[in-house]
């Protein structure tokens, strides 16, 4: 078992043929990360609840963390949270604006 780091902050390219269990793995988590529940007509389930949107920031990352453990367990049960970790970059946080960094443990 292999520990990888995802940064929501940083922009990935999908690839449709992945070379690695560990790179479909890791794209399917950003996948699920960033799909609203309700958005995908034939899976309404699939993706992340939002929550956790307008509440107050130690409350928004517990629900954060806790709807993303949730939805691996549905829909990506190769990858294992591990750890998350939120953008203190100042200048954002002043707006309102967090990244989640997402450590996951993939079972290959």
């Amino acid at each position: 078992m292999s520990n990888y780091l995802i940064d929501m902050a940083s922009k990935e390219t999908i690839s449709f043929a992945p070379k690695t269990v560990s790179e479909e793995v890791l794209q399917n988590v950003r996948t699920i990360i960033s799909t609203r529940v309700g958005t995908v007509p034939l899976d309404r389930d699939f993706g992340m609840s939002m929550d956790m949107l307008d509440k107050p920031v130690a409350l928004a990352y517990t629900l954060f963390q806790s709807a993303l453990i949730q939805a691996l367990a549905v829909y990506e049960p190769r990858a294992k949270v591990k750890n998350v970790d939120f953008s203190t970059e100042q200048e954002l946080t002043v707006q309102g604006i967090t990244t989640p960094k997402i450590t996951i443990e993939i079972e290959e």
